[in-house]
Order: C-alpha cells, then structure tokens, then sequence
C-alpha cells in the first residue's frame, strides 16, 4: 500500500485541512479535546502569528492509499538555538494512524526539512513557543484532557521509541481539590509572606485597566520567572500583544490574581481560567454558526474545573512563599463560583518546588508527558 506525504502551504485554505485532520482522528475519542480551529490555524500562520518573526515551520501530511493518514509540523526556533547553541529543529502538531510506515514518513519529512536547513538534532513534541502544546502524553489516557495540553493515543511513544527517540525530560499534571476554606497553615504563610515582605494583592474590575497598566509586564514577569526552564523561548514585544489581544477577552478577571510589593512593582501572578474542555468538545472546535454557545458556561465561571493557566513568581521572590498570597486570594473566588477541581498543567517533573504546593491539598498526579530528543 502507497504512502504519500505533502508539504502543505502557509495557507489558511490548507491549514484548516490539516488542524481537521488532527481532530478527525480523535473522532469518538471521550477523553480528547480539540483546540479552537481558528486558533490553531492562526498559530501555523506566518502572517498572524508572531513566532515567525525568529521561527521557520514546515508542515506534512501524509497519505496511505490517497487517504489523509498523518501530519507533522517541522519547526526551527532559532531564538532558543542562539541561546542554546543546538542545532536542533522541532517537531509538534503530530498526529498519525497506528501504522509505523505512516510515522516514519512524517519523521523522515520533517528530518529531511530539518537537514536541509542544518539541524544535528530533533526534540519534541514542542510548540513554536511554550505558549504552544507540549509534550507527548505517556500516563493518563483515561483523564480529559484541557485546551492547554496535548491528547494522543498511547501508541504514539511506541512509534517514537521504535523510530530511536529517547526521553529527554517529563512533565507532571495534578488535579487539585478544591478545599471548603483556606487550609488554616496555608492561611498563616500568607499572611506571614505579605507582612515580610511588604506585599499586596490587586485585583481588576477593567480589561482596560489589565492592559494599560500591567498588560507588558505580567509577560515580562512570565518571562523572567520561566527563562530557566526546559527550552523556554521568551516572549518579543509582539508575542506579548499578541497573547494580550487573545486572551484578555476570555479571563474572568476574578479568577485573575495579581500580587506587588510598595512600588506596586509585579512580584507575582496567577492567570486562571474556568475550563473550556467540555466547551470544545462539544463544538468540536469551531465557533461558528453554533458553536460559540458552548462557550458561554465556561465564560460565566459555572464550569465545575478551573486551569491554572500560568502562574509566575520574579525569581527573587520565588521559594518564599509568594504562590500562598495568589491562592489564598483565589480559593474563596473558586469555592464562590462552584469550582470543584484545578487542573495544574504539565510542571516539570524536577521542579519540586511548585509541586510541594500541592501538599497542602488534596490531590493526585494523573498525567504525564514527555519531551523526545534524537541525533538526525
């Protein structure tokens, strides 16, 4: 039987094929969460996402006997390569049928990009940035995904293993609950925290307010909290508005939590979000003509899951005791608003320090993902 792999255009026409793909193969699948279509093209394109500013993607499809089988994107992010000093080309927006000739076309395309344009070596799945999906899912198959991660089917690590990609680091995931009032010794931190250090919460009430007054500088804050962490890229000016302008709409600003110290300088930050997993699933991913009335729920705070989206310490501050000041403030919003659980997102597997605080709730690790690397 035939395979076939196509390069596919920088065009939103071609794009939408290939975001579709990705969900059709998940069709029927309880547990998988599509992104928003328009997002995800939008992401691949060169005219609106601002990566390509210091990023070069390429990306497949691949066809079995004429049919749409696969698809890979290529990615060289030469912002991390400097700071690196790799040579080491990405791959992400993965996804395949399980048959290994249909794999190892896709990787054998990508590799062959990748070469072509002197890359030594392949790491992934990975975004354009960490803003993007990351991080093959190997635990946890039977866990609803979030719009922040990526779903896969547990085959997926075998074809890589198969193909000589070995582990190059995990993260972990936590569903936290809720508790019924602020743990009294988590309580006693904070306060502790706040008095030491001269600090103060600040919540917001204007989208406007957000933007002209800490809209830069809680990603500035972003990027100096993650700059160590595993292949950070850090956010230009123009990644920065373009993450304002498309999520600023969506928060609920009470679910927001923002801490200073007396200059009213960023010392930390909790963006928080109501989960909008049954959301996309139920609209498949597309707003339009009605899709966006799944979005409502998830908008009005009355879903039952909270993300905790990005939460970022300045590095000064960070291992005193700042996270306490962000939830003690946000606790009483989700008991408030129903929450019943938080979704943790991918922390990395040796960042024991963010995992500690989870130890004052109930909780369980229920994902784990991985970052596969090989020389090419």
């Amino acid at each position: 039987m035939s395979i076939t792999i196509k390069e596919i255009q920088p065009k939103k026409k071609e794009l939408k094929k290939y975001v579709r793909l990705g969900i059709d193969l998940y069709r029927g699948n309880r547990y998988y969460v599509p992104p928003l279509i328009i997002d995800e093209v939008n992401t691949l394109l060169p005219s609106k996402n601002p990566a390509f500013d210091f990023c070069k993607a390429q990306s497949f499809i691949a066809f079995r006997n004429g049919r749409p089988a696969g698809r890979i994107t290529a990615i060289i992010n030469s912002q991390v390569n400097n700071r690196s000093g790799k040579k080491e080309l990405r791959f992400g927006f993965m996804d395949f049928i399980d048959d290994e000739e249909v794999s190892k076309a896709l990787f054998d395309a990508a590799i062959k990009w990748g070469k072509d344009h002197g890359m030594t070596s392949i790491v992934g799945p990975m975004g354009f940035t960490d803003m993007d999906h990351e991080g093959l899912l190997i635990e946890g198959f039977d866990e609803m995904g979030t719009m922040a991660t990526i779903y896969n089917y547990p085959y997926y690590s075998r074809h890589l293993e198969n193909l000589g990609f070995k582990k190059d680091i995990d993260w972990v995931e936590y569903r936290i609950t809720i508790p019924s009032a602020i743990p009294e010794k988590y309580a006693r931190i904070s306060e502790i925290v706040k008095r030491k250090y001269n600090l103060r919460v600040l919540k917001f009430t204007s989208r406007k307010k957000v933007r002209q007054q800490y809209g830069q500088a809680l990603f500035n804050l972003i990027n100096e909290a993650y700059d160590h962490l595993y292949g950070y890229s850090p956010l230009t000016p123009r990644q920065i508005d373009y993450y304002i302008n498309l999520y600023l709409g969506i928060l609920r600003l009470e679910d927001v939590c923002v801490v200073v110290d007396s200059n009213d300088s960023l010392v930390g930050v909790g963006i928080t979000i109501s989960s909008f997993s049954n959301a996309l699933r139920r609209s498949n991913g597309r707003l339009f003509p009605f899709g966006w009335r799944h979005f409502i729920k998830p908008l009005r705070g009355k879903e039952k899951v909270v993300d905790l989206l990005l939460v970022a310490v300045k590095p000064e501050y960070q291992n005193k005791g700042v996270n306490s000041l962000i939830f003690c403030d946000l606790i009483p919003i989700y008991i408030k608003n129903g929450y019943k659980f938080a979704e943790s997102n991918p922390e990395l597997e040796c960042n024991d320090n963010v995992q500690k605080q989870w130890d004052y709730f109930e909780h369980r690790q229920h994902r784990r993902r991985r970052a596969y690397s090989m020389e090419i």
